[in-house]
Protein backbone atom coordinates (compact mmCIF):
# COMPACT_ATOMS: atom_id res chain seq x y z
CA UNK A 1 0.00 0.00 0.00
CA UNK A 2 1.34 3.49 -1.29
CA UNK A 3 1.49 6.09 2.28
CA UNK A 4 0.30 9.49 0.51
CA UNK A 5 0.28 11.14 3.70
CA UNK A 6 2.13 14.18 4.76
CA UNK A 7 2.94 15.84 8.00
CA UNK A 8 1.21 19.22 7.29
CA UNK A 9 -0.30 21.83 5.28
CA UNK A 10 3.15 23.01 4.83
CA UNK A 11 4.69 19.91 3.63
CA UNK A 12 1.47 19.25 1.22
CA UNK A 13 2.47 22.40 -0.80
CA UNK A 14 5.99 21.60 -0.98
CA UNK A 15 6.61 23.00 -4.44
CA UNK A 16 3.86 25.67 -5.07
CA UNK A 17 5.31 28.94 -7.02
CA UNK A 18 4.38 31.99 -8.11
CA UNK A 19 2.76 32.46 -11.60
CA UNK A 20 1.04 28.53 -11.59
CA UNK A 21 -2.13 27.36 -12.15
CA UNK A 22 -4.46 26.05 -8.97
CA UNK A 23 -7.68 24.32 -9.25
CA UNK A 24 -9.39 24.63 -5.90
CA UNK A 25 -12.69 22.66 -4.91
CA UNK A 26 -15.90 24.03 -3.25
CA UNK A 27 -19.04 25.69 -4.09
CA UNK A 28 -19.55 28.61 -2.20
CA UNK A 29 -18.37 28.02 1.54
CA UNK A 30 -19.03 24.54 0.98
CA UNK A 31 -16.27 21.77 0.78
CA UNK A 32 -13.16 24.51 0.15
CA UNK A 33 -9.73 23.35 1.15
CA UNK A 34 -9.39 26.03 3.62
CA UNK A 35 -5.95 24.86 5.24
CA UNK A 36 -4.71 24.89 2.09
CA UNK A 37 -6.02 28.64 0.99
CA UNK A 38 -4.45 29.97 4.31
CA UNK A 39 -0.92 28.13 3.48
CA UNK A 40 -0.89 30.04 0.18
CA UNK A 41 -2.20 33.01 1.68
CA UNK A 42 1.15 32.63 4.13
CA UNK A 43 3.78 31.83 1.41
CA UNK A 44 2.75 35.06 -0.48
CA UNK A 45 2.66 33.57 -3.68
CA UNK A 46 2.13 36.27 -6.52
CA UNK A 47 0.28 35.65 -10.38
CA UNK A 48 -1.52 32.79 -9.56
CA UNK A 49 -4.19 31.69 -12.16
CA UNK A 50 -6.87 29.95 -10.25
CA UNK A 51 -9.83 28.00 -11.46
CA UNK A 52 -12.57 27.80 -9.02
CA UNK A 53 -16.59 27.44 -9.16
CA UNK A 54 -16.30 30.98 -7.15
CA UNK A 55 -13.98 32.98 -5.19
CA UNK A 56 -15.36 32.50 -1.49
CA UNK A 57 -16.24 35.39 -0.15
CA UNK A 58 -14.20 38.73 1.07
CA UNK A 59 -12.76 37.52 4.30
CA UNK A 60 -12.84 33.76 3.54
CA UNK A 61 -11.54 31.40 1.09
CA UNK A 62 -10.19 32.85 -2.13
CA UNK A 63 -11.48 36.21 -0.83
CA UNK A 64 -8.02 35.96 1.69
CA UNK A 65 -5.70 35.71 -2.05
CA UNK A 66 -7.69 38.29 -3.59
CA UNK A 67 -7.50 40.93 -0.95
CA UNK A 68 -3.50 40.63 -0.99
CA UNK A 69 -3.21 40.67 -4.87
CA UNK A 70 -2.53 37.19 -5.13
CA UNK A 71 -4.50 36.15 -7.95
CA UNK A 72 -3.36 37.27 -11.48
CA UNK A 73 -6.20 35.59 -13.11
CA UNK A 74 -9.69 34.03 -11.88
CA UNK A 75 -11.51 30.99 -13.60
CA UNK A 76 -15.07 30.41 -12.17
CA UNK A 77 -18.78 30.09 -13.14
CA UNK A 78 -19.92 33.72 -10.92
CA UNK A 79 -18.59 35.95 -8.81
CA UNK A 80 -20.80 35.54 -6.27
CA UNK A 81 -20.93 37.16 -2.47
CA UNK A 82 -16.98 38.72 -3.11
CA UNK A 83 -17.29 42.57 -3.24
CA UNK A 84 -13.29 42.32 -3.57
CA UNK A 85 -13.80 39.90 -6.74
CA UNK A 86 -16.06 42.15 -8.82
CA UNK A 87 -14.29 45.34 -7.64
CA UNK A 88 -11.37 44.23 -9.25
CA UNK A 89 -13.06 42.58 -12.07
CA UNK A 90 -14.50 45.83 -13.14
CA UNK A 91 -11.47 47.62 -12.36
CA UNK A 92 -9.54 45.65 -15.22
CA UNK A 93 -6.97 44.84 -12.20
CA UNK A 94 -7.68 40.77 -12.19
CA UNK A 95 -7.72 38.68 -15.31
CA UNK A 96 -11.33 37.12 -15.00
CA UNK A 97 -12.93 33.99 -17.83
CA UNK A 98 -16.11 33.68 -16.83
CA UNK A 99 -16.93 29.73 -17.52
CA UNK A 100 -20.44 28.09 -17.88
CA UNK A 101 -20.77 26.04 -14.32
CA UNK A 102 -21.79 22.59 -16.22
CA UNK A 103 -18.59 23.43 -18.91
CA UNK A 104 -16.60 24.10 -15.97
CA UNK A 105 -17.23 20.80 -14.46
CA UNK A 106 -16.92 19.27 -17.54
CA UNK A 107 -13.07 21.02 -18.49
CA UNK A 108 -12.18 19.27 -15.26
CA UNK A 109 -13.10 16.15 -15.19
CA UNK A 110 -11.95 16.02 -19.09
CA UNK A 111 -8.58 16.67 -17.43
CA UNK A 112 -9.18 13.77 -14.77
CA UNK A 113 -10.12 11.72 -17.16
CA UNK A 114 -6.96 12.11 -19.84
CA UNK A 115 -9.60 13.74 -22.43
CA UNK A 116 -7.75 16.48 -24.58
CA UNK A 117 -11.00 18.48 -24.94
CA UNK A 118 -14.97 18.54 -24.66
CA UNK A 119 -18.05 19.87 -27.09
CA UNK A 120 -20.68 21.36 -25.28
CA UNK A 121 -23.61 22.93 -26.11
CA UNK A 122 -23.28 25.55 -23.36
CA UNK A 123 -22.12 29.19 -24.94
CA UNK A 124 -23.03 28.84 -28.53
CA UNK A 125 -23.62 32.27 -29.92
CA UNK A 126 -22.53 34.30 -27.16
CA UNK A 127 -19.37 35.70 -25.95
CA UNK A 128 -18.09 32.54 -24.50
CA UNK A 129 -17.56 31.06 -28.35
CA UNK A 130 -15.71 33.93 -29.68
CA UNK A 131 -12.70 32.65 -31.11
CA UNK A 132 -13.32 29.08 -30.47
CA UNK A 133 -13.86 26.53 -32.69
CA UNK A 134 -17.72 24.94 -33.11
CA UNK A 135 -19.02 21.96 -34.80
CA UNK A 136 -22.56 20.48 -35.62
CA UNK A 137 -23.77 16.74 -34.17
CA UNK A 138 -27.28 15.99 -35.41
CA UNK A 139 -28.26 19.37 -36.31
CA UNK A 140 -27.17 20.97 -32.90
CA UNK A 141 -23.76 23.25 -32.68
CA UNK A 142 -21.48 22.43 -30.34
CA UNK A 143 -18.41 24.84 -28.68
CA UNK A 144 -14.99 22.78 -28.35
CA UNK A 145 -13.54 23.66 -24.86
CA UNK A 146 -10.14 22.15 -24.30
CA UNK A 147 -9.56 20.46 -20.87
CA UNK A 148 -8.10 22.56 -17.76
CA UNK A 149 -3.76 22.19 -17.27
CA UNK A 150 -3.09 22.85 -13.90
CA UNK A 151 0.22 22.65 -11.18
CA UNK A 152 -1.96 21.63 -8.25
CA UNK A 153 -5.78 20.53 -7.22
CA UNK A 154 -6.36 21.35 -3.74
CA UNK A 155 -9.56 19.74 -2.19
CA UNK A 156 -11.51 19.13 0.59
CA UNK A 157 -13.02 15.73 1.65
CA UNK A 158 -14.97 14.25 4.72
CA UNK A 159 -12.69 11.46 5.20
CA UNK A 160 -9.69 9.46 3.64
CA UNK A 161 -7.21 6.99 4.47
CA UNK A 162 -3.20 7.10 4.41
CA UNK A 163 -3.77 5.48 0.78
CA UNK A 164 -5.44 8.72 -0.57
CA UNK A 165 -9.08 7.21 -1.00
CA UNK A 166 -11.40 10.15 -0.31
CA UNK A 167 -15.05 10.12 0.84
CA UNK A 168 -17.13 13.99 0.07
CA UNK A 169 -20.06 14.66 2.24
CA UNK A 170 -22.85 16.62 1.08
CA UNK A 171 -22.47 19.64 -1.21
CA UNK A 172 -18.78 19.15 -1.09
CA UNK A 173 -19.66 16.57 -3.31
CA UNK A 174 -19.41 19.09 -6.52
CA UNK A 175 -16.29 20.58 -8.38
CA UNK A 176 -13.78 18.73 -5.23
CA UNK A 177 -14.06 15.06 -7.07
CA UNK A 178 -13.97 16.23 -10.29
CA UNK A 179 -10.53 18.02 -9.50
CA UNK A 180 -8.91 14.79 -8.16
CA UNK A 181 -6.46 13.98 -10.83
CA UNK A 182 -7.04 16.96 -13.05
CA UNK A 183 -3.81 18.45 -12.01
CA UNK A 184 -0.06 17.32 -11.75
CA UNK A 185 -0.50 17.19 -8.17
CA UNK A 186 -3.55 16.53 -6.45
CA UNK A 187 -3.61 17.56 -2.49
CA UNK A 188 -6.14 16.37 -0.56
CA UNK A 189 -6.92 18.07 2.96
CA UNK A 190 -9.73 16.01 5.11
CA UNK A 191 -11.29 16.45 8.10
CA UNK A 192 -10.44 12.97 9.38
CA UNK A 193 -7.95 10.56 8.47
CA UNK A 194 -7.85 7.05 9.10
CA UNK A 195 -5.22 3.60 8.40
CA UNK A 196 -5.74 1.78 4.71
CA UNK A 197 -9.02 -0.76 4.97
CA UNK A 198 -10.85 1.34 7.47
CA UNK A 199 -13.57 3.17 4.90
CA UNK A 200 -16.04 1.01 3.15
CA UNK A 201 -14.82 0.35 -0.24
CA UNK A 202 -18.18 0.83 -1.19
CA UNK A 203 -18.30 4.47 0.31
CA UNK A 204 -15.02 5.87 -1.26
CA UNK A 205 -15.99 8.56 -3.75
CA UNK A 206 -12.54 8.67 -5.14
CA UNK A 207 -9.92 6.08 -5.49
CA UNK A 208 -6.17 6.97 -4.36
CA UNK A 209 -5.01 6.58 -7.41
CA UNK A 210 -5.85 10.58 -8.12
CA UNK A 211 -4.22 11.84 -4.53
CA UNK A 212 -0.51 12.17 -4.37
CA UNK A 213 -0.81 13.83 -0.76
CA UNK A 214 -3.29 13.74 2.14
CA UNK A 215 -3.57 15.66 5.27
CA UNK A 216 -5.53 15.93 8.03
CA UNK A 217 -6.86 19.37 8.41
CA UNK A 218 -7.71 22.01 11.29
CA UNK A 219 -9.62 24.08 12.55
CA UNK A 220 -12.12 24.31 9.75
CA UNK A 221 -14.97 26.80 10.11
CA UNK A 222 -17.71 25.45 7.59
CA UNK A 223 -19.11 28.84 7.39
CA UNK A 224 -22.94 29.72 5.68
CA UNK A 225 -22.87 32.28 2.77
CA UNK A 226 -26.39 32.68 3.29
CA UNK A 227 -28.15 32.25 6.33
CA UNK A 228 -31.77 31.86 5.72
CA UNK A 229 -34.42 30.57 8.51
CA UNK A 230 -37.82 30.21 8.36
CA UNK A 231 -40.49 32.91 9.54
CA UNK A 232 -42.63 32.49 12.70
Amino acid sequence: MIKKTVKNVQEALDGVKDGMTMMLGGFGLSGIPENSISELVKLNLKDLTCISNNAGVDDFGLGLLLHKKQIKKMISSYVGENAEFERQMLSGELDVELTPQGTLAAKCQAAQQGFPAVYTPAGFGTEVAEGKETREFDGKMYVLEHAYKADFAFVKAWKGDEAGNLIFKGTARNFNPLMCGAATITVAEVEKLVKPGELDPNQIHIPGIFVQRIFEGKNYEKRIEQRTVRQK
